[in-house]
């Protein structure tokens, strides 16, 4: 069964990143994006569930953002205004719906990387 998950862990503190809003959007065949799902992390930086898994989990296009500025802020990492990175979209593309999708985030108030792990 396939499915998508992430989680995002903050480089500065070396810690995985607690709540942390995650929005998911689906490019749609008009070529506008839909609102799939929207989640937070928890002390481990995931979230509880896989954000797509089964049925809902379809080959396409996605996004996943990744609501940085406000985790830095709580955390005292607010060094400029407006901030540098503030919300974080990571756009990708499933081609196999049966394999599982994961898209960590490793972030810094100035930086960020991500990759297909497992």
């Amino acid at each position: 069964m396939g499915r998508l998950s992430t989680h995002i862990l903050d480089t500065v503190r070396g810690t995985p990143a607690a709540d942390v809003a995650i929005d998911l959007d689906g490019l749609q065949a008009d070529g506008t994006w839909r609102r799939l799902t929207q989640a937070r992390t928890n002390a481990d930086g995931r979230t509880d569930q896989p954000l797509l898994s089964g049925e809902t989990f379809k080959v396409g296009t996605y996004m996943l953002t990744f609501h940085m500025g406000a985790y830095f802020r709580t955390h005292g990492f607010a060094v400029a205004d407006p901030l540098f990175l503030d919300l974080i979209p990571l756009r990708f593309s499933v081609a196999d719906a049966d394999g599982h999708y994961h898209v960590p985030l490793l972030a810094t108030p100035w930086s960020y990387s991500t990759y297909r792990g497992s």
